[in-house]
Formats: structure tokens, sequence, C-alpha cells
């Protein structure tokens, strides 16, 4: 039997922008984590399901996904799917999630039911989940933040990084005053870095003054492997181990694992 872990962690990874390295943020992390001997999971609360088929799942219209996890009464058991990898776990999402702000418009609680249905799975022994949020600020990215100890956001190295991120954060404060006291901003992770242009040190350097040590030191490369290995159903450290992006990833890892030991 697996030992429960009373001190699971659950982290919510937001940016309402899209295409700032979410989902790959979500995949990768959490299986740098695995490799570092921690049991994890993620959940894909995204009605594309990117980390879902990133993770090399078929999205299988018959099997449980979120949405049964929100709408019936259904157990942890029946819908955390393993992957691949060794202590890396999945909760799929399917295209039913579209629409799910209309669906749940007039539910009791709406904001809660992510939450519900989570707060089992410290019996199960895991040390962390992922939430991977969609690309808005909908009623599902309010139940991860709801759920969720802390978020992660990654912005892009690039002119708009900023764009919309005040939004995000008086989402965050809102969630805190209103639904989840212990919310706070885990960290902002730089992705799609490239050193050698003025621009991406420039954008770098503005975030780091804004928002000082809550800036990862780690930042996340463009790299080429790292935009292949989605469409290989495989993490980064699967599909190339010794590309830059694997580098990186495992890098992001560590200093997750460091900060979360000097926090507690």
């Amino acid at each position: 039997m697996t030992k429960a872990s009373t001190s699971t962690r659950y982290i919510a990874i937001a940016n309402q922008k899209g295409g700032v390295g979410k989902t790959t943020t979500a995949i990768n992390l959490a299986s740098g984590l695995a490799l570092l001997h921690r049991k994890v999971l993620v959940v894909d609360c995204d009605a594309q399901a990117n980390a879902t088929s990133g993770l090399g799942l078929s999205i299988e219209e018959s099997a449980p996904s979120l949405y049964d996890c929100l709408f019936d009464n259904i157990s942890l058991a029946e819908v955390i799917r393993p992957t691949s990898q060794n202590g890396l776990f999945l909760i799929p999402a399917q295209t039913n999630l579209v629409g799910i702000d209309v669906t749940l418009a007039e539910k009791a609680e709406r904001e809660f039911l992510l939450k519900n249905f989570l707060s089992e799975i410290h019996t199960l022994g895991f040390d962390f989940v992922f939430m991977d949020c969609p690309p808005s600020l909908g009623i599902l990215t309010v139940n991860a933040l709801n759920a969720a100890n802390s978020v992660i956001i990654p912005l892009q190295c690039e002119y708009y990084a900023l764009e919309g991120l005040s939004q995000l954060v008086q989402t965050i404060r809102l969630v805190k005053q209103k639904l989840n006291p212990k919310l706070h901003i885990e960290g902002l992770l730089l992705t799609m870095y490239d050193h050698r242009t003025k621009l991406g040190y420039q954008v770098a350097r503005e975030v780091r003054i804004h928002f000082r040590d809550l800036v990862y030191r780690t930042t996340i490369p463009r790299n080429i492997k790292l935009s292949e290995s989605p469409s290989h159903g495989k993490p980064i450290f699967q599909y190339d181990p010794t590309s830059k992006g694997a580098e990186s990833y495992l890098a992001l890892s560590k200093e997750f694992l460091s900060r979360n030991r000097r926090k507690k």
C-alpha cells in the first residue's frame, strides 16, 4: 500500500495569455520531479487536452476524464491514469470541457468542485499535484486557483510578456481574499528565452526588477526539441534527455524543490 502523504502540494500553472509554455511547463516540471523520485499528478484542466496528448494518452471519449470528476460521482482511482514514466500520473481532459463556464453557471458552489474532488489525493501518496490551466480566467482556472496552494506563472520573453499579467495577479488576489486565503504566487518562470537577442534580455531584466525573488533563476530557452516532444507524446526527458530543454527543466525541478525545502 502506498504511504499517504499529508503534505501534498497543489500548484496551478496559469496565465490567460496563450502560447507562453503553460502545458510544456506542467508536463516537464512534473516529469523532472518524478525523475527526482517524487510522486506527481498532472491535472489537465484545458479543453484542448494538450497535457493529455503530450503525456502520450489518447483522448478516449468513453474513458473517465476531468469532466466526469466535476459532474459525476466518480472515484479518484477511476480517473487517475499512469503515464509511461515512473511516478508520473495524469487526470486527462477531453473536448467536453468546452463551454463549461455556461454549463456550470447555475451549479451551487461551482468554484469548489475541483477542490472537493481532489481533497483525498493526499491519501494516495502524491507529493505534488500540478493543474494545467486553460488560457483564460474562466471557471476552470478559478477552480484550479481555489484548489491550489500556489501558482506558477510562465512568462514568454517577448514584447507583450507583461500584457494581462496585472489582470491575472488581480484574479489571484480576489481568489485569495474570497475563496482561498492560503493561495500565493509560487514563482514566475521566464520561457522561450533567447539570450542572443536584446529584447529577451530586456524583458527578463524588467520582470526581475518588478518581481525580484519571485522569478525563478532558471530560464527555459527556445528549443526545437521542447517543441517537438509533445507531438511524440513524451516529456522532454524521454524524447531527448541531452537537449537544452531537458537541462533547463531539470534545473527548474531542482530549484523548485530547493524553494519548497526553504519554505518548510
